[in-house]
């Protein structure tokens, strides 16, 4: 979750699959009425997952899409996706996430260590609204350059809307992945434990976290959105056991912040 730059481009794309033009209605598929929407999110947080020692930081925020109903509730930890199917109890679609490179200059602890390549992780998701309430999520990832890993990101939020410009929302976290995410970013080979001096390590796969958020929104106006945030989470597993962790980093990382943006309407024939 905490990455070099900090540069999470929470750029959604969510056009439901009603709301698309048709060849057969003459016009093009991006015909119709869209959004932009530009902010930035200022936060406390550790300098790299796992890291002990916390930072102040900044994040673009942009996103896009076709005006309109759209899902009742999205969340800062959604990555960008595009749903082909979207109804009023479920969204099933495609996720995108751009991951960092990570390297020394992110914290002493990292020296001797490689240096991990930034690249993207790729894969689907689904959310389903149980309740008017509550959202699931979970979504499921395959690196790319990075690493060669898969992870499963899961999140419940029940929220609430105090006022009609105030919403509330909080709920738990949970994230998985295989042995080829934990040897890139948690392990410690012979050659880079005699250059570090951490212990040797060598992960398998499974649960790389458990944590808990929760944001309070408010839409100033029609286009003014701000929001202030938080997420606590626990290593692990295989991230918690790392000899990166246990003799250098934390188990426990704690997010807050707030943010604003500002939405742009627009339309494109």
């Amino acid at each position: 979750m905490f990455v070099k730059s900090r540069l999470f481009f929470t750029l959604s794309l969510l056009a439901a699959s009603t709301g698309a033009a048709s060849a057969g209605d003459g016009q093009h598929l991006w015909s119709g009425d869209w959004y932009l929407s530009v902010g930035a999110a200022g936060f406390s947080a550790p300098k790299f997952e796992g890291g002990k020692h916390n930072k102040l930081q900044w994040a673009p925020l942009v996103s896009v899409g076709r005006q309109g109903p759209g899902p009742r509730f999205s969340s800062r930890n959604d990555n960008p996706s595009f749903a082909f199917i979207e109804t009023d109890a479920f969204r099933v679609g495609i996720v995108g996430k751009f991951v960092p490179s990570r390297d020394s200059g992110d914290g002493r602890e990292l020296r001797g260590l490689k240096k991990t390549k930034w690249g993207l992780e790729a894969g689907g998701f689904a959310e389903a609204y149980p309740t008017d309430w509550l959202r699931a999520r979970v979504e499921v990832r395959q690196g790319i350059r990075a690493h060669s890993g898969l992870v499963a990101d899961a999140a419940v939020d029940a929220f609430t809307d105090i006022t009609p410009e105030f919403r509330a929302s909080a709920g738990p976290r949970m994230t998985l992945a295989t042995n080829d995410y934990f040897n890139t970013y948690y392990g410690v080979n012979a050659r880079e434990s005699a250059a570090s001096g951490l212990s040797r390590y060598s992960p398998g796969g499974g649960v790389k976290s458990v944590g808990f958020g929760g944001a309070l929104t408010w839409k100033a106006s029609q286009n003014w959105t701000t929001s202030t945030f938080l997420e606590y989470t626990r290593l692990t597993g295989p991230a918690g056991d790392s000899s990166l962790v246990r003799e250098r980093g934390d188990r426990n990382q704690l997010l807050i912040g707030v943010s604003a943006s500002y939405k742009f309407n627009f339309t494109m024939n």
